[in-house]
C-alpha cells in the first residue's frame, strides 16, 4: 500500500477544519451535525473522524487554532524594538487574520466574524470550550502586555500607565471590531486603523 504523504494528511486535515467553521458559522454549533460537516467536506465518515473524533473536537481545534494565530502575530510583533503603535499593529494582525480566510465566505461575506460571536456564545454553555478560550486569551493578553512594556521601555507611553489595563483595552478594540464585522457587515480595516490613530492622537497640538 502507498504511503500517505504529511503533506497529503496536513491538506485533509486544513479540507475537514475549514469546511467545518464554515458550517459553524452559517448555522452554529448546535445545529450542526456531523453530517452536515461530511456533506460540506465531500469526504466519508471514515475520513473525518481519521483526524476529529466527534464535533466537540473539531470546535476546539478550530478555537485553538484562531488564537494560536493571533497569539503568534502580537508575539513576532512585541520582538520589534520598538513595536510597531497600536493602530498599526491591531489593523496588521487583524488584516492579516481576515486575509488568511479570505476564501471562506457565506453569502459573499466573510466567515470568521460570525464564527466568532458563535464561539463566544456557546463558551456560555460548554465549561470545556470556555476553559481553552480562557487559556488562549491568558496568551495572547501576556503577549500585549509584552508589547505594552516594549512601548514604555521605548519611551512612547507614559511609565506609570498600567500594562494589563492597556493591553485588555486594545484587545477589546480588535474583539469590537469583529463583532461590528459579524453584526453590520464587512467593514474595512483601514477603518479601524484610522479610528485608532484618530484616539491616539489626543493631546497632540497642531
Amino acid at each position: 500500500m502507498a504511503r500517505v504523504s504529511q503533506e497529503h494528511l496536513d491538506a485533509r486535515r486544513r479540507q475537514i477544519l475549514d469546511g467545518a467553521a464554515l458550517c459553524f458559522a452559517r448555522n452554529g454549533f448546535h445545529a450542526t451535525s456531523m453530517q452536515d460537516v461530511l456533506k460540506e467536506v465531500d469526504l466519508s465518515a471514515g475520513a473525518v473522524y481519521r483526524y476529529f473524533r466527534g464535533k466537540d473536537e473539531l470546535i476546539r481545534a478550530i478555537v485553538t487554532e484562531v488564537l494560536d494565530d493571533i497569539r503568534t502575530s502580537f508575539e513576532q510583533a512585541a520582538r520589534q524594538t520598538p513595536p510597531p503603535p497600536p493602530h498599526e499593529l491591531i489593523s496588521a494582525v487583524m488584516g492579516q487574520v481576515l486575509r488568511e480566510r479570505e476564501g471562506l465566505r457565506i453569502d459573499g461575506t466573510p466567515y470568521f466574524p460570525r464564527l466568532v460571536v458563535q464561539v463566544w456564545t456557546e463558551t456560555l454553555r460548554n465549561e470545556e470550550l470556555a476553559a481553552v478560550i480562557q487559556s488562549g486569551y491568558a496568551r495572547v493578553l501576556a503577549a500585549w502586555v509584552g508589547i505594552v512594556k516594549g512601548y514604555q521601555e521605548a519611551g512612547m507611553m507614559r511609565a506609570d500607565a498600567d500594562p494589563d489595563a492597556v493591553a485588555r483595552t486594545m484587545v477589546a478594540s480588535a474583539q469590537g471590531f469583529l463583532i461590528q464585522q459579524a453584526l453590520f457587515g464587512e467593514e474595512s480595516v483601514a477603518t479601524l486603523r484610522a479610528g485608532l490613530s484618530g484616539l491616539m492622537s489626543m493631546g497632540e497640538t497642531g
